[in-house]
């Protein structure tokens, strides 16, 4: 065992940052397309107001599921540095786009040293398992909606809560897979995505999918076929179960034999991080289509 009991998950603290910080930003975007009139009151202060109760929502998430992974004693030091992290990049990435003359650096820092404060308070009633489906799990997204509505000036109107319970409750599974990725050793997370792939020549026109060393034919989009298309990289998502979203990456095996080692780590490196952002805003996009909202999300 590590003398650090933090170790191995101190890489992970910009990525879980990173994520918060995007999974709040993009669901205080889709709670104002959500209800378009209610956005034209909302003031700057308020949609701050409701980034920071995803921000609080989200530390709780990560602090619930930092008990799988963390051990006991290293739980307290693993959630101080989270918060800096946090803080860091929000001042220095996000703060610039969300800054008033009410909002400055200072009060950026207060408002997250207070946002962690006030997650343990606000949401620790609720006893749940994060990564199980219960009814005190959707209790504790519930009530986190109705905050969001209630911040929004618009306390208990539908289109916001459901559309803020489909973005809380969506963002779990990735968590989840920033510490399971965190946990590995690091030669197997930078070439999971390529391993044990079937180097069979396929058909013209296909391209493997690949998953924990499974491969998919991918065929190409109907009237382009033979040598017209060939895809070199392919990034897929779907929904798997009820609320799971599964989302991978993968290689043209002869694109993947013709790339040096140190090539192909490199390019694994940047592939998970643009999977983990594809998988996180379509399991956004999906939840809300289940739920009827059906207005542009982003880029996605």
């Amino acid at each position: 065992m590590a003398s650090n009991p933090t170790e191995n998950y101190t890489g992970i603290l910009k990525d879980l940052a990173h994520t918060m910080m995007s999974v709040s930003r993009e669901s205080v975007n889709l709670i104002k397309r959500s209800d378009q009139q209610q956005a034209l009151k909302l003031q700057r202060k308020q949609e701050w107001d409701i980034y920071l109760e995803f921000l609080r929502m989200l530390f709780n998430l990560v602090d619930r599921l930092s008990a799988f992974y963390i051990p006991i004693q290293g739980q307290m030091e693993f959630m101080n540095k989270l918060e800096d992290s946090v803080s860091h990049e929000l001042k220095t990435v996000l703060a610039p786009s969300l800054s008033s003359t009410e909002i400055d650096d200072m009060e950026v820092m207060l408002s997250v040293g207070q946002t962690v404060a006030e997650s343990r308070e606000v949401y620790e009633r609720f006893k749940f398992v994060v990564t199980d489906q219960t009814k005190e799990r959707d209790a504790y997204f519930k009530f986190f909606s109705e905050r969001v509505a209630s911040k929004a000036g618009a306390p208990g109107k539908e289109q916001i809560t459901a559309a803020a319970f489909l973005c809380g409750s969506a963002v779990v599974p990735a968590l989840k897979s920033l510490f399971d990725d965190a946990g590995k050793p690091k030669e197997e997370v930078s070439t999971a995505a390529t391993a044990s792939v079937d180097e069979t020549p396929k058909a013209k026109g296909e391209s493997l999918a690949v998953q924990a060393g499974s491969a998919t034919p991918l065929s190409a989009p109907e009237g382009i076929r033979g040598e017209a298309l060939i895809k070199l990289i392919s990034v897929v998502s779907r929904v798997q179960g009820d609320e799971e979203v599964e989302t991978w990456w993968g290689l043209h095996p002869q694109f993947r034999s013709d790339l040096p080692p140190d090539e192909t780590k490199e390019l694994a490196k940047h592939m998970n991080r643009v999977t983990r952002i594809v998988g996180e805003r379509y399991a956004v996009v999906v939840s809300l289509a289940q739920a009827g909202v059906s207005r542009p999300v982003g880029n996605a």
